[in-house]
């Protein structure tokens, strides 16, 4: 018999299957979901927490890299005075609090601007050539970032180093959050929102710190989420209430491109306060009860296949090897039922075939039918109810116990406003605001890159421009092609792919959304280069730089945050992370409704309810006070299924969704196995028995398989072969074809 060949191995099989799943039924419908603190509120400020190391990690390389690219472009065999690097770079990048250019060889300050830079605290001798940033603390005790970029001109080395606050940018903190930013001695640096200042929060802190220093990557990182490590954890209990923390650090993992921000050892940690959740959400009478009739159709079903297929195949399979090797002595007990019926009925017709033509004794040779009778075995009367009505009986008696567990789930499914905590709606409108407030910079950091190019590229001199321009490109992934244009906006140096921006619009300053509809949305920045001695128009020049929209989706491709959309000013689709028609409509219609009714700079979370998918959503608009990209009237929007989030119960209707579908599973499972295996060959079998024993004795029965139903076709075949031999009449010639005188009824012939 084959492995999983015959009648016995998913007779065998089903009522394991489903005692598993009575077991797992009362483990997982019977148990509680909960952890205290539900694992939503834990992984929301885990993201919020990812969300802030991102943006000060993006804030910090950015810094590093304008500086740098600022100091190779003073750099070369033009001498540019100190001052006038500073004063450029002020004018360009109004980020830093103070500056400095240095002297390497020496160590004396050339020229400063700003406010004071705490040289004093960093050995400037033996740096290497672009020095990581540091941290320092000024003779104030205020914590500063130093950015380091050297350049060579006029043959002198020299250090150009900028200071600023360590703060995060644009991150909305809570009414209820605290935000603060460590070392890797757990210091705090920074902090934001009530009671951060703490000795509680800053010891939670601390214990965040060292887990996210001996953690890997995120759990997300395989999925393209945060690529440092990150994690969460739970408060010590004060009464009712527990401290959820969130924490990541800003650290990319060893696989992921090379950040200057990885050698701070900065640590982003996030705290809110909320209330114990300590009633159960499982049902153990639930549990008990649906294991217990699921065990009892196991039985009866189990019962029900063996009384009906299994023994009677077994049986036949008997009575056929018996007939096959030519013992016909014992009549074939025919089942009662279906197929093994039809094919007894035609074994014992064969038997009595056999035995009349082949057999010693007479008495049993079969009589001629009586008038409207039909022969039995032969197929010709009325069909019966076979076993694929048993099965679909079987099949509906399985499938209904998790129809009942899945009827049971939309039963109790509890509303979204009695479960989803404010908490949730607030945490989802933070992280908008935050992500809106990511896409805002990233566009006044583009707008602020084309400014600084403006004031060094030089585009009569092409192939220098055109190097410029190439290093920029690489160096900064936001653009899809840059270019420079003259007064009536012609292009004259490009780097990247082709223009797409209108001539009208090359010659206009600003942040700009040059199309309302076509195959990709184009945004472009355009910075103006005045020349000296020209007209006020004609000679002038202009930088222009166009966005990639990847670019922009991939600032929305936030862990946690459902689906996002960033729409212009007239709600047409920009970018999104999930797939996006340009210049579509948002996809939800209760999220386009939010959209219109959002007017102010400020965001806005809700609850939407629906009989089908609640959601959280909230709506977070570009502020138009802050950089040329306020103009613009952009929005990001988001959107996150409640059943998804992470509650304790919608996790226990998710246990009895699984345990339904595994239900589901092992029933279509065996069933089908049944059929395959054992109903429909049995059926083919039962087609030929019963043609053979109505005369067809040249179809040849070919045994298809190695179990019970195989074993019956080998047997017809020999049954079928010992007919076809005492049916074929003796050859002309022979013995037996010659009469004998005595027998012959009309006596000798005529002579001729």
């Amino acid at each position: 018999m084959a492995l999983l060949g015959g009648v016995r191995p998913p007779l065998a099989v089903l009522p394991v299957l489903l005692a598993l799943v009575a077991g797992l039924t009362v483990f997982a419908v019977g148990s509680d979901a909960e952890r205290g603190v539900p694992e939503a509120v834990l992984s929301s400020q885990q993201h919020i927490a990812e969300d802030g190391a991102v943006a000060l990690q993006g804030a910090v390389d950015q810094s590093v890299t304008d500086l740098r690219t600022a100091a190779a472009d003073f750099g070369g065999s033009k001498s540019v005075p100190a001052d006038a690097m500073l004063t450029r770079l002020d004018r360009t990048y109004r980020k830093w609090r103070g500056a400095a250019v240095v002297d390497v060889s020496t160590g004396r300050l050339l020229a400063a601007q700003g406010e004071a830079v705490p040289l004093g605290k960093v050995n400037l001798r033996g740096l290497p050539a672009n020095p990581p940033p540091k941290l320092v603390r000024d003779d104030s005790g205020v914590t500063r970032l130093l950015a380091f970029a050297t350049l060579s001109q006029g043959g002198r080395q020299e250090l150009l180093v900028a200071s600023q606050s360590l703060k995060l940018p644009g991150i909305s903190v809570g009414r209820k959050h605290t935000l603060n930013v460590v070392d890797r001695d757990g210091a705090t640096l920074t902090s934001a929102g009530p009671g951060s200042g703490t000795d509680r929060a800053k010891a939670l802190a601390r214990t965040a710190a060292r887990q996210a220093q001996s953690k890997g990557p995120s759990d997300t990182a395989a999925a393209g989420g945060f690529t440092g490590p990150s994690g969460s954890l739970v408060g010590a209990a004060d009464g009712n209430t527990r401290t959820a923390v969130g924490y990541a650090s800003v650290a990319r993992a060893l696989a992921s491109k090379e950040s200057p921000s990885n050698e701070l050892g900065l640590t982003v940690v996030t705290t809110v306060r909320t209330n114990s959740h300590g009633a159960g959400t499982g049902d153990l009478r639930l549990a008990l009860l649906a294991a217990a009739v699921l065990l009892a159709l196991a039985a009866g079903v189990t019962a029900a296949l063996h009384l009906v297929v299994q023994r009677p195949l077994l049986r036949l399979h008997r009575d056929a090897r018996r007939l096959g090797s030519g013992d016909l002595t014992a009549p074939v007990r025919v089942p009662r039922f279906g197929e093994p019926a039809r094919v007894g009925a035609a074994l014992e017709a064969l038997r009595r075939q056999l035995r009349g033509r082949g057999g010693p004794s007479q008495e049993t040779v079969a009589r001629p039918p009586a008038k409207g009778r039909v022969p039995r075995g032969t197929g010709k009367g009325r069909r019966r109810l076979g076993l694929r009505t048993v099965l679909a009986v079987c099949a509906f008696a399985l499938l209904a116990w998790p129809a009942s567990m899945l009827l049971t789930l939309g039963s109790t499914l509890p509303h979204p406003a009695a479960v989803v905590p404010r908490l949730i709606s607030d945490d989802q409108r933070q992280r908008t605001e935050t992500t809106a407030d990511r896409v805002r910079r990233g566009i006044n950091d583009g707008y602020a890159d084309l400014s600084h190019l403006a004031t060094v590229i030089d585009a009569s001199r092409s192939e220098e421009a055109r190097t410029v321009l190439d290093r920029s490109l690489e160096q900064h992934g936001r653009y899809r092609s840059l270019y420079v244009v003259d007064g009536a906006g012609r292009i004259l140096v490009r780097a990247g792919d082709g223009p797409r921006t209108p001539k009208k619009a090359r010659i206009s300053p600003g942040v700009m959304q040059t199309n309302t509809s076509g195959a990709e949305p184009v945004l472009a920045a355009v910075a103006a280069q005045p020349v000296k001695g020209g007209p006020a128009r004609s000679g002038r020049r202009y930088v222009v730089g166009e966005f990639k929209v990847q670019y922009l989706t991939g600032i929305l491709n936030r862990p946690g945050l459902g689906s996002v959309w960033l729409v212009d000013s007239a709600h047409r689709v920009i970018a999104s992370n999930k797939g996006f028609v340009a210049f579509g409509r948002v996809s939800d219609g209760r999220l386009r409704d939010q959209l219109k009714a959002v007017h102010t700079t400020k965001g806005a979370a809700e609850l939407l309810l629906g009989w089908r998918d609640p959601a959280v959503a909230a709506v977070a608009p570009f502020n138009a006070k802050l950089g040329v990209a306020g103009a613009l009237g952009w929005k990001v929007a988001s959107i996150r299924p409640v059943f998804w989030i992470g509650l304790p119960e919608y996790e226990a209707q998710r246990r009895i969704m699984l345990v339904g579908l595994l239900g589901v599973t092992t029933g279509a499972l065996c069933i089908g196995w049944m059929y395959l295996v054992v109903v429909r060959p049995l059926r083919e079998i039962a087609q030929g028995a019963e043609s053979l024993a109505a005369g067809d004795r040249g179809t040849v029965l070919y045994p298809r398989y190695h179990d019970e139903v195989g074993s019956l076709a080998r047997s017809l075949e020999l049954i079928r072969q010992r007919l076809r031999r005492t049916d074929t009449p003796p050859a002309p010639g022979s013995a037996d074809s010659v009469p004998t005188p005595s027998t012959s009824p009309s006596g000798p012939g005529p002579r001729s």
